[in-house]
């Protein structure tokens, strides 16, 4: 059984081979990229990429095509917090990858700019190395940064993304359990609340129990940033709850906390039926859907004060019969 003190000794030494990762030649990295995965590592992406099965199709299709596009990146990230779940170790991060757009990407044309790819990754360690990991990439932040955007303007702020305003999301050393305990009980009773809606009134969630009046919410390109309780409704609940009226999560894959923060994951994780036209434009299709979706939030007292979303919308959208590739003109990456 592993130690208290595992998750901690595995952030430390995920953050360790990162650097050591970032400043090493880029012929040393596929050696280290061994190092800290296994052998029979599967690496669940976002589409188009999807998963990667074993170290070798871990480099070739998701660093070496990211390295080849962005020759100079360099890896920011703004959270990374440490847990245990269901008895498996995790490290979950998000910041972003920011580089010279010079080559092509998943087939989008280069800009010659710098370009920023906000992700979020949960890794799952079995004793030193890496056996499951999962990450999401916005890639139609991309497409709006490379001017190809398929869809219509989000409802919320589309800009890049902070990191949080406490600027202590990379903290070190181990946390005050009971800090960790409360921020993970907060978020809980929040999806708790998410539970209770009535199907026709935002208000029937409550909340305003779990919310900082200030409160920051940071989705995902398609929907954007909002400030308050009043325009997270506005910008992306109301319309998501119209759209989706019968969502239920679930099947989650991780959900841990370190001191003031808790990052969660499925893959997917909410279920629903597209029954509410408009949703980002897109018309009622009446068609199932899984949501493979990220959240990172942060707790300030007794309240939850920021939270970073990430959501698969290339997948959802296909789910939906909308190929934004496609709309952007890029081609399938086998054509």
């Amino acid at each position: 059984m592993a130690s208290a003190d595992a998750p901690q000794d595995r952030k430390r030494r995920y953050r360790e081979w990162l650097s050591e990762f970032a400043n090493a030649d880029i012929t040393a990295r596929r050696r280290l990229l061994s190092r800290v995965v296994r052998d029979d590592v599967a690496w669940h992406v976002c589409k188009p990429i999807e998963t990667c099965e074993g170290g070798d199709a871990v480099y070739e299709r998701f660093f070496q095509p990211l390295f080849d596009a962005f020759p100079d990146v360099d890896r920011h990230d703004d959270i990374m917090i440490a847990g245990d779940f269901g008895g498996r170790t995790w490290v979950a991060s998000m910041g972003h990858y920011v580089g010279s757009f010079e080559s092509a990407w998943l087939g989008i044309a280069p800009t010659g700019r710098v370009t920023t790819i906000r992700f979020g990754e949960f890794v799952r360690f079995v004793d030193d190395a890496i056996a499951e990991s999962y990450v999401l990439l916005d890639v139609l932040d991309v497409l709006r940064q490379a001017g190809r955007w398929p869809l219509p303007q989000s409802l919320g702020a589309a800009d890049r993304v902070p990191g949080p305003m406490t600027h202590d999301g990379m903290a070190t050393g181990p946390a005050d359990p009971r800090a960790t305990d409360q921020s993970l009980r907060l978020v809980e009773a929040m999806i708790g609340g998410l539970m209770e809606y009535d199907g026709a009134r935002l208000e029937s969630m409550r909340m305003e129990r779990f919310w900082h009046p200030r409160m920051m919410w940071y989705g995902p390109a398609g929907i954007g940033t909002t400030r308050g309780l009043r325009g997270f409704q506005r910008d992306h609940q109301g319309p998501f709850l119209h759209a989706f009226p019968d969502r239920r999560g679930g099947n989650h894959k991780a959900r841990i906390a370190d001191a003031t923060y808790v990052a969660s994951t499925g893959w997917p994780s909410v279920q629903a039926t597209h029954l509410g036209d408009g949703w980002i434009g897109v018309p009622a299709t009446g068609r199932r859907i899984g949501m493979r979706v990220m959240d990172f939030w942060r707790r300030e007292g007794d309240l939850l004060r920021e939270n970073w979303v990430f959501i698969d919308l290339v997948d959802l959208l296909d789910q939906m019969g909308v190929d934004v590739l496609a709309r952007a003109g890029i081609a399938p990456r086998d054509a």
